[in-house]
């Protein structure tokens, strides 16, 4: 018998063109998850394809629910609090409303959907993180760029070697609250609508400076040549080299390996095999 109180809520948030890396996501975690515990993965959307929700849910198991959470209503009553701010896109900035939006829970965690799990997530869920507001991973490519070193001290005054990446979040919904997060993001959007490169990162690191405890980059390990800090526990792509792009991302064969179980791998090949020189050269001229 899975314990209700073990229950450990993980989000996501996906629009249809994710939802083929959001199963292979899923897939990965469920595989290395331990069985003492029970799981409910909550995945964020605005309206879903009913076939593509169906196909996910067939990763459930004894202990791991997927529930699938339209906040259309919610996010139109958040964009409803945002004067002028008419490019903005809630989208990105789902995890910064789990907190008001799922009252019940005081501690979940949040992954996006371009990342295999190869550990165990509820060694994640485990860490103690005291009274800081987020535990988070190091932005490998930020610390290492001296352009983004640049660009985190002087666009936001945050010290680039404690820049993190929010792609991989353990979050702490009760202190989350008491800091009052979700009121000062509002504020600070609606007041200074700044144009920021990666934003959803930018404002939590802003907001959460001297309350974030760090991860090692193990918990959320970018395609980069640097070092692992302990286990691979999560490869996550979070560059603009995906492997279902390109076929030269480092720990891409990670991806390959679940992907390969998916009932959408013949589309995720198709993308693949459709994503030709001229898309290459679209992506590489905005990143």
């Amino acid at each position: 018998m899975h314990n209700a109180t073990r229950e450990i809520p993980i989000f996501f948030s996906t629009d249809d063109n994710y939802i083929p890396y959001l199963d292979v996501a899923i897939r990965s975690l469920i595989a290395n998850a331990s069985r003492e515990f029970s799981y409910r993965l909550i995945v964020l959307n605005t309206g879903l394809d009913e076939a593509n929700v169906r196909l996910v849910k067939q990763n459930e198991e004894e202990g791991f629910t997927i529930d699938f959470v339209d906040i259309s209503r919610e996010v139109e009553e958040i964009k409803s609090r945002f004067k002028n701010v008419y490019h903005f896109s809630v989208v990105t900035y789902y995890r910064l409303f789990i907190a008001s939006l799922f009252p019940q829970y005081d501690k979940v965690i949040y992954l996006d959907c371009d990342l295999v799990v190869l550990g165990d997530i509820s060694k994640m869920y485990a860490i103690d993180m005291g009274e800081n507001i987020i535990g988070a991973g190091p932005e490998q490519f930020v610390r290492s760029t001296p352009e983004f070193r640049r660009y985190a001290k002087v666009a936001l005054g945050v010290d680039p070697d404690g820049y993190v990446n929010a792609g991989v979040l353990l979050m702490n919904l009760a202190e989350f609250r008491r800091c009052e997060i979700e009121e000062q993001f509002v504020r600070l959007i609606t007041d200074h609508d700044f144009d920021l490169l990666d934003p959803d990162q930018a404002y939590l690191n802003y907001l959460c400076l001297g309350k974030i405890y760090e991860l090692p980059n193990g918990w959320n390990k970018e395609p980069m040549p640097l070092p692992c800090e302990g286990k691979k526990n999560i490869v996550h792509y979070a560059l603009y080299k995906k492997p279902w792009q390109y076929d030269d991302v480092i720990d891409g064969e990670y991806f390959w390996h679940y992907a390969k179980h998916s009932p959408f791998h013949e589309q995720i090949l198709e993308a693949k095999e459709n994503f030709g020189e001229e898309e290459r050269r679209m992506k590489e001229a905005v990143a």
